[in-house]
Order: structure tokens, then sequence, then C-alpha cells
């Protein structure tokens, strides 16, 4: 049936937007924190910002 992988996928995207918001937000105020740690913050960001994509790209293609 399609409306359950449509669901799914939704879900997945959403979930997605989340993280990457929480990851975002979260560097910020680190940042704000800590400006002299800001390289190291936004390196950490950019990384766990591309795996949480790949997670969710991933588990879209196999929602799919």
């Amino acid at each position: 049936m399609v409306i359950p992988n449509l669901v799914g996928a939704g879900l997945i995207v959403i979930g997605g937007g989340i993280g990457l918001g929480q990851i975002g937000g979260k560097a910020m105020e680190s940042i704000a924190r800590q400006p002299e740690a800001a390289g190291k913050i936004q390196t950490a960001m950019i990384i766990i910002g591309a795996l949480l994509e790949g997670l969710a790209f991933g588990a879209l293609i196999l929602g799919a």
C-alpha cells in the first residue's frame, strides 16, 4: 500500500528537519557562550549534520 510508505517518508523528513534544527540551534548557543571554540563547534556541527542527512536519505530509500 502506498499510504503507509508516504506517512513513513513524511515522518523521516520531519524527524531529519527537527534534528538539523536542534543541531544548528545548540551549536549557535555554544558558539555564543564560547566564541573561541567556534571553529571546533562548527566542524562538529557540519559532520553531524551530514551524517544525519545521510541517515535520513538512506531511510527514505529503504522505506520507499
